[in-house]
């Protein structure tokens, strides 16, 4: 009877029952790494039109039954306040990014210049409500809930769940889910922004040693994230337990003022790690710049073969399982011609073949300035190193792969842009073939990538298989997904991919197997400038 009533009075005043509609509320899951030492990361975004709502009262989050409480340290809602007017036919979901990425000291937690803290809760159960009671500023305003675990949580962990519930004036708003579920993945940020006093980390490379650690190597730009030339040295992180901490960083490659030059005219970058596997010994290989002004190196280094005009290629090793490492070894007068601009590695990771033949990839700018990719090897375990002849040209940072016994595939950057180029050598790369899969397979922005081979024997699921890891776009460097092929490369379907982080970030990435059941990726993702996760092959390769 009091419906009729309500309805006839609308009719008579002239009102419609859409004059009792509530404000829509939008929700936006992340897809985004939640970095297990942060004390914020963003798990889901709230847009809300405030048009007739006055309050936002609180905000209900539902965990699934699988996800582990134990390992949880708080949930947090944060009130992220208005929207600029030109933005709002936009869509966005947060007027500016609530953690820093790349600022010094703000890396770990929430910007409370951007954030309002409006609830915590320690006492977590499948069902969370976090209260806001906050006044609706009129027009777009944004919220978000972030998730605190605890420094024992695992990598392996994962959370999931929904936004139950929005409450707008005490009643249940309408929502609109912008995104499908996810589980979001815990990662650990090796090298945030000012650690040890190193504005910026870039560059990653990793390896497993024989003995089951990891060995991280980077750029350690001290003064900017800018390329050589400047101040940057190659920096390593080690880990023995599967990734989860990591020792302090050391230093296999570092110049100072060499010559009397200041230490940013004697910058050493771009670093690639590979493991010996028949010796145990550790080498790391890099471009060393010398006396280049502070420009970009890639331009500053010019035709000959000493230091004071063109780049040097330089190693280090380690016998010892990464703990400490050989004075640098300069091997630029047994790869480079002198007629080239500048030769350096392939950053990332080397191989050892089935043979024993060491191999790193490598790029140079040929005398008609026109960069191309090859590989540079040793068969004599470090010794002596040669070069092969050009794969395709046009390209740079490429990574290598064993396929078959003595058959390499050599996946590269290529600039004409959209996708990568791949070609195979049956001889060391005195001749190169375009593999089916060149410039068609593997969608890329131009950026470094990652590949590796994993034999059956080593991996748990008894097959073949190649991974690659990019930002799985051809414009921007977003959307680092790792993607595995079962027919030697030649496709990489959609259901064997998963996507790590959808935000933008610098893109670089690299791959390495931790045991047969899990795969380690170290990238410059979106949350950390070094991020690392293990992930289960299982979740990659849907069988």
């Amino acid at each position: 009877m009091n419906c009729i009533k309500l309805l006839f009075s609308l009719l008579l005043f002239g009102g419609t029952i859409n004059s009792f509609a509530q404000d829509t509320v939008k929700v936006k899951e992340t897809q985004i790494p939640v970095l297990i030492e942060r004390q914020d990361n963003a798990l889901y975004y709230i847009r809300l039109n405030a048009k007739e709502s006055r309050s936002l009262d609180y905000v209900t989050l539902t965990l699934n039954k699988n996800v582990p409480l134990s390992e949880i340290k708080s949930v947090k809602l944060y009130y992220g306040g208005t929207e600029a007017r030109q933005n709002e036919k936009k869509n966005t979901f947060f007027p500016q990014p609530y953690i820093s990425r790349d600022e010094p000291g703000k890396t770990l937690s929430a910007n409370l210049s951007y954030s309002v803290l409006k609830s915590k809760t320690d006492k977590l159960s499948n069902k969370i409500k976090l209260s806001a009671n906050q006044n609706l500023f009129p027009g777009v305003n944004y919220f978000w809930i972030s998730l605190e675990m605890k420094p024992t949580a695992s990598l392996s962990t994962k959370i999931s769940g929904k936004i139950a519930e929005v409450s707008l004036d005490g009643k249940a708003a309408p929502m609109v889910f912008e995104t499908e579920p996810v589980q979001h993945l815990m990662g650990v940020g090796v090298r945030h922004a000012g650690d040890d006093g190193v504005n910026a980390y870039r560059i990653p490379g990793i390896a497993t040693t024989n003995k089951g650690t990891l060995l991280a190597v980077y750029d350690a730009r001290h003064n900017n994230s800018a390329d050589l030339q400047e101040y940057v040295n190659i920096g390593l992180s080690r880990s023995t337990d599967g990734g989860k901490t990591w020792e302090k960083m050391r230093f296999p490659l570092s110049f100072g003022e060499y010559g009397g030059l200041p230490k940013s005219q004697n910058g050493v970058g771009d670093p690639a790690i590979l493991v010996d596997e028949k010796t145990g010994t550790a080498w790391v290989v890099a471009a060393w710049t010398h006396g280049m002004g502070n420009n970009r190196a890639w331009w500053s280094s010019y035709p000959g073969m000493d230091l004071n005009h063109t780049a040097q290629l330089v190693l280090a090793k380690s016998d010892d399982d990464g703990k400490t490492w050989s004075a640098p070894i300069n091997i630029t007068s047994q790869v480079k011609d002198p007629s080239w601009y500048f030769l350096l590695q392939g950053p990332g990771r080397g191989i050892t073949m089935s043979d024993g033949t060491l191999v790193f990839a490598s790029q140079y700018i040929d005398s008609t300035r026109v960069p191309n990719a090859g590989i540079i090897y040793s068969k004599d375990h470090g010794k002596t190193w040669k070069i092969s002849t050009l794969a395709r040209t046009n390209t740079t940072e490429a990574q290598v792969a064993e396929v078959k016994p003595g058959e390499l595939m050599l996946n590269m950057r290529d600039n004409r842009g959209g996708s990568r180029a791949v070609a195979t050598t049956k001889d060391m790369g005195a001749t190169w073939i375009d593999h089916p899969s060149s410039r068609s397979a593997l969608i890329e922005p131009v950026c470094m990538a990652s590949l590796i081979k994993v034999a059956a024997k080593d991996n748990v699921l008894n097959k073949d298989i190649l991974l690659f890891s990019n930002p799985n776009t051809v414009k921007g460097r977003h959307h680092i997904t790792i993607k595995a092929s079962l027919d030697g490369g030649l496709t990489w379907l959609p259901e064997n991919q998963i996507l790590l982080d959808e935000d933008e970030n610098w893109g670089y990435s690299c791959l390495t197997m931790i045991d047969k059941e899990t795969v380690g990726i170290i990238y410059e993702a979106s949350v950390a400038q070094m991020t690392f996760q293990a992930i289960k092959l299982k979740d990659i390769v849907k069988q």
